[in-house]
């Protein structure tokens, strides 16, 4: 008898203690750079609860090992990275990881301490860029998409200065370090500067007289394990990061030095 009241003790227990459990909120790992990214999570975080979600942020320094974490069920998702760079991840690492929605973009701009807009421009000036592939390539297509140049068919997203086929203003176009490239601007008629170096050297990212479309190609994505990509937390989670609440946080908090993508 005293094991039979025992097995029904435990079993009420189990029954109440059910409900309680399953109120409890999804905890959800996700990895993220350092400043805007986490910010913005931050911001994330108790509209995600209201809806059950539990997120925990985990800051990387490193661009690689997000993925990784990721990859190896260590996060539930990360938010850190534009698609062009997870393509070359999951290229490179055969990671099985996927894009699930658009986050926000720090948009690359060409900026001119000589001309107020591009119009000013003459022909045959030096227009300085990026000498790696992802921001160099970057730029051109910047370029391109303003009507500045043509670029070969098929290039993808690292064209180089030698597929340039059309070029109306006879530019001449430098390729120097990422980080050197504000110093150029004493230098050249105009160079392509990213967000991050723009703002180190104190200058105004919305002053750029050329500048990304917030919803270009290189908006930055939430990735998840592409097994996880249909789980009900997947669409929830987008639906806080999206919401006007954020939208208003993220133009109010970083003055046009990051862009909603969505």
């Amino acid at each position: 008898m005293t094991t039979r009241r025992t097995i029904l003790a435990a079993a009420f227990a189990v029954t109440v203690a059910g409900p309680a459990l399953a109120q409890q909120n999804q905890v959800l790992r996700i990895g993220v750079s350092p400043g805007p990214h986490a910010e913005i999570l931050e911001k994330v975080k108790p509209l995600a609860a209201q809806k059950g979600l539990d997120i925990k942020i985990i800051e990387f320094s490193d661009y690689v090992v997000p993925n990784q974490a990721l990859d190896a069920g260590e996060l539930e998702a990360n938010s850190f990275q534009h698609q062009p760079y997870l393509d070359n991840q999951v290229k490179d690492r055969n990671f099985k990881l996927t894009s699930v929605g658009l986050t926000v973009n720090f948009p690359l701009g060409i900026y001119s301490s000589k001309y107020k807009s591009w119009a000013e421009i003459p022909d045959g000036a030096t227009v300085a860029i990026q000498n790696d592939p992802t921001n160099g390539g970057r730029a051109l297509l910047l370029l391109q998409d303003k009507g500045v140049i043509k670029l070969k068919d098929g290039t993808g997203f690292k064209p180089t200065v030698a597929d340039i086929t059309s070029n109306p203003k006879k530019l001449k176009i430098i390729e120097i370090e990422a980080a050197q490239t504000p110093r150029s601007l004493a230098d050249v008629a105009a160079a392509a500067i990213n967000t991050n170096y723009a703002v180190d050297a104190k200058i105004e990212p919305t002053s750029a007289i050329l500048r990304e479309d917030a919803k270009g190609p290189y908006v930055n994505v939430i990735a998840v394990r592409t097994a996880d990509k249909d789980k009900p937390w997947v669409k929830t989670l987008l639906e806080t990061y999206h919401t006007p609440e954020v939208k208003a946080f993220v133009a109010e908090r970083f003055k046009g030095q990051v862009l909603a993508g969505w």
